[in-house]
């Protein structure tokens, strides 16, 4: 688990978005607040409920990109779902306990990822012998290595090296130096058979079919196949295949599951697509039910998965929708107090966009000038052209449809769509795109209102 302040992971976010500090604080502090639970007497412990959050507000102002961070600071299993998921086949769509399921195995991506890089030196070990006898088919020496004789003098023989194994030493040095690296081998291995057929159809029974799978592939072990590699590729594949032969699977299942209990964060996006409008008098069977549904799992239930019973009394939630139609009121009562916590984030301006041209390290900016580069071709931009582009953006936003910074993407394409066409034409050039080249590329789109409302 992350063990950074809020500060610092206020910070960390700030690389990567623009504005929208006080989502990040509450964000921040609940991050901390699964830290500080950890230092607790276990009695204590249990009784602190992870602080649930709804994250309101339009479209392409950052609501899923601080999610996404986040992800990555917490180091902790972490699930991304759209509610709407749970409606989209008929009344029912998918088992909402499946979010469980789908984080369970995260869980244990994770953990037999770190499990691996524990006995990574001696599974490279393994593996390069292995691959020795691949070169070396029927030279393969014998368990013990040696040949001598069990005595007590001193003077006994020494191990003496066989003519093999001198010929399996020179191979060793040729592989470690890399001059092995363009040899083809044939390698044993799993038939992975296709994509296999859906046993359970009916929405809700994808968790039962796995189940049905993997009770019927213990019963049928995968067949094998000859494949040919190059000796990198093979020498990965049987590193992976060494690892897992060296750890312990039941380990791995009980440290991700209590680390899912404990540390889990689910990402509940769309969560205004589930609300019921009060003003609206259709049906809307699919919409409550699902919020129904919502309720053990966020208030804290037992999910049954393949690796055992997983409880989601700990893990957080952080739901997220724009609210345009409907409003966290909206949402059935008991719903509501399962996310105590409400932070709103703001729509986005000018003085935002230029910012978010200019500030995160993955800057669009950034994003395309490295792209041309490949192309030999150096691009740049004058900063009264980053100030055109974001008074654009604010401007057709204004307009038409408000889709916050996603406007920054179809701007930026197609200012620069004759530049990407021609680019493997041009290696060697340097552009400067200033305020006049982008009105020339704008010109006649930002003028036909009705033009833009289909392109931009």
């Amino acid at each position: 688990m992350s063990s950074l302040t809020p500060r610092e992971i206020v910070s960390e976010l700030d690389k990567y978005v623009v504005g929208q500090g006080e989502a990040k604080r509450m964000v921040a502090i609940a991050m901390r607040n699964r830290w500080r639970r950890q230092q607790l007497d276990p009695e204590l412990r249990e009784e602190i409920a992870p602080k649930n959050i709804i994250m309101m507000g339009p479209t392409g102002v950052g609501k899923t990109e601080i999610a996404r961070r986040l992800a990555r600071l917490a180091k902790s299993p972490f699930h991304k779902v759209e509610a709407t998921k749970f409606t989209e086949v008929g009344y029912v769509g998918r088992d909402v306990e499946s979010m469980i399921r789908d984080l369970m195995e995260i869980g244990i991506t994770m953990v037999r990822t770190e499990e691996r890089e524990k006995v990574r030196v001696r599974a490279e070990k393994h593996a390069e012998e292995r691959l020795l006898d691949l070169l070396l088919p029927g030279a393969t020496p014998k368990p013990a290595g040696f040949s001598y004789t069990p005595m007590a003098d001193p003077a006994a023989p020494q191990p003496i090296a066989t003519a093999n194994e001198s010929t399996r030493e020179k191979f060793r040095q040729l592989w470690r130096e890399g001059k092995l690296d363009d040899r083809m081998v044939e390698l044993e291995v799993a038939d992975q058979g296709g994509a296999g057929v859906s046993i359970m159809g009916m929405p809700g029974m994808e968790d039962m079919g796995g189940q049905v799978q993997d009770m019927l592939g213990r019963f049928f072990p995968p067949k094998k196949k000859l494949r040919k590699m190059k000796i990198n590729d093979a020498f990965a594949a049987l590193v992976q295949e060494e690892s897992d032969k060296l750890i312990d699977m039941d380990k791995v299942q009980d440290i991700a599951r209590e680390r899912v209990e404990q540390s889990g964060i689910i990402f509940l996006d769309e969560l205004d697509k589930i609300a019921s409008r009060q003003d609206h008098g259709g049906p809307d069977v699919s919409r409550e039910g699902v919020q129904r549904d919502l309720l053990p799992v966020v208030e804290g239930c037992v999910v049954n998965t393949k690796y055992g019973m997983v409880r989601t009394d700990h893990i957080l939630f952080i739901a997220a929708g724009a609210f345009h139609y409907s409003k966290p009121s909206d949402l059935i009562p008991e719903l509501q107090g399962r996310f105590p916590l409400r932070v709103e984030l703001s729509a986005l301006g000018q003085e935002e966009f230029y910012r978010i041209l200019t500030e995160p390290q993955n800057a669009l900016t950034v994003q395309y000038s490295a792209l041309l580069a490949t192309e030999g071709l150096s691009l740049s931009f004058t900063d009264d052209a980053l100030r055109e582009i974001a008074s654009t953006a604010q401007r057709i936003n204004e307009d038409t449809e408000n889709i916050g910074a996603r406007r920054l993407y179809t701007i930026m394409e197609k200012i620069l769509a004759e530049l990407s066409f021609e680019a493997s034409d041009r290696g060697g050039q340097s552009v400067v795109v200033d305020r006049e080249y982008v009105r020339g590329q704008l010109h006649d789109i930002v003028e036909n209102r009705d033009l833009s409302r289909y392109i931009l």
